[in-house]
């Protein structure tokens, strides 16, 4: 099994040179550990919190990374974006990257978000469709003209060809069964969100897999969002981890992340997400990820090492800790076999079924 990191957000008052040193902190510990995939997510005008933009926090990490490491954007909102300004810088991050990138891309899910942007919520899916209609035309690399309900092209020539052909693998980020029927029928891949038990992300990838199924595309490994936690005692752990999340948890859910539910949560925390989360001692959390792993055609797990207020020594001690009990043994851990994976999804198959004809 592979493991990978997302690049989280901290408190705007943290100084932003401070932030981005921690970044590269990150980076550099992340890849002793044994890590393979850096990840970060995007929201814009996001109060509080900071997220560094993606497109040019990863050109620059590019330069940090071994040869076998990818970066990847999960995900960027892109019907907020003119396609073809997201297609070219995207293209260029692939050539920058020398083809080692992933693009992750959603609908959004913050009505805020897209009232100061002057950008329809209401419409943010027939965006999303024809944004990634014309970036797809885009890479192509042949003259095309595109007449949408959104966006009108007449007689573009595209010029930046991507590395990965004919582009790079594109990760669906979505928290709905709808986002994931999105990804089976329009996607490479899907980010799976951390919030989700066993059955409930089987349920999500049967629905993918239909949409692979429609266009006679093979169901491959798809990539996990996995918040997890190793501590000395299974009670300490749990302690710490609600300690450094909880908040986390909550500001979800108060931003319209409607799968959380903000009262839920504040009645009993841990009893309300230990499902969806690898939390305990190192052998409590290689067990968790181990019962994924054989339950599911998962690869990589991509794990959240900060949490706002945490200080960047603390997350770079749980990188060296995930790296020295954990990802070693999870590494002799192979992906299920590909040819198990239909067998794997069959027991959710009449949910599937009921889920698909619902849509």
């Amino acid at each position: 099994m592979q493991f990978g990191m997302i690049i989280s957000d901290v408190p705007r008052d943290v100084d932003p040179i401070e932030q981005f040193d921690g970044i590269l902190r990150q980076v550099e510990a992340g890849q002793r550990n044994g890590l393979t995939h850096f990840v970060i997510g995007q929201h814009f005008l996001y109060g509080d919190l900071r997220w560094l933009q993606p497109v040019p926090l990863l050109a620059r990490l590019a330069a940090e990374i071994d040869d076998h490491v990818r970066l990847g954007a999960t995900v960027l909102l892109a019907p907020k974006y003119h396609p073809v300004i997201l297609a070219e810088e995207l293209a260029t991050l692939d050539i920058v990257t020398r083809g080692r990138l992933d693009i992750g891309l959603g609908l959004g899910y913050r009505t805020e978000e897209f009232d100061l942007m002057n950008v329809p919520f209401n419409k943010r899916v027939s965006l999303f469709d024809e944004c990634l209609d014309i970036m797809k035309l885009c890479w192509a690399m042949e003259d095309f003209d595109y007449h949408g309900q959104h966006w009108q092209i007449q007689g573009a020539t595209p010029h930046i060809q991507c590395v990965q052909q004919p582009h790079p693998p594109i990760w669906m980020g979505a928290h709905s069964r709808k986002g994931a029927r999105r990804a089976g029928r329009v996607g490479d891949r899907f980010i799976i969100p951390p919030e989700y038990d066993i059955h409930e992300m089987r349920v999500r990838l049967g629905i993918m897999a239909a949409g692979f199924a429609e266009r006679g595309k093979p169901m491959g490994h798809q990539p996990l969002r996995r918040n997890a936690f190793v501590g000395a005692t299974n009670e300490e752990a749990i302690s710490n981890f609600v300690e450094l999340s909880k908040d986390r948890y909550l500001t979800y859910a108060r931003k319209e992340l409607d799968i959380l539910d903000e009262e839920a949560l504040m009645g009993n925390f841990f009893e309300e997400v230990k499902g969806s989360v690898a939390v305990g001692t190192a052998q409590q959390v290689i067990d968790h990820f181990t019962e994924v792993a054989r339950e599911l055609p998962i690869d990589p797990f991509v794990v959240k090492p900060q949490w706002p207020e945490m200080p960047i020594d603390e997350v770079i001690d749980y990188l060296d800790t995930m790296g020295r009990e954990v990802i070693p043994a999870l590494a002799e851990v192979p992906p299920m076999p590909v040819e198990d994976i239909p067998a794997s999804l069959a027991p959710v198959a009449d949910e599937v079924a009921e889920a698909l004809e619902a849509m």
